[in-house]
């Protein structure tokens, strides 16, 4: 986990990443940083993140991407 906030703040500078549970919804990621995102995930983490998995429930939180690569990286 501590190693994806590292990525989240290194692509949205300056967010309360660890308390905002709305990324998404309220366009603090935007598709750009969806897609800078997506990349350094699955590089970092040696997953591959389908387009099934580009949802925002998935994006809107710190919690939501963990709980997403743990199950990606567990498949």
């Amino acid at each position: 986990m501590e190693r994806l906030i590292e990525i989240l703040e290194d692509i949205i500078p300056g967010e309360d990443i660890e308390n905002c549970t709305t990324l998404v919804d309220d366009n603090i990621l935007d598709s750009f940083a969806i897609i800078s995102l997506v990349t350094a995930l699955e590089d970092e983490f040696g997953i591959m993140i389908s387009p099934a998995e580009l949802v925002p429930e998935n994006f809107n939180s710190a919690n939501a991407l963990w709980e997403m690569i743990e199950r990606l990286m567990e498949a």
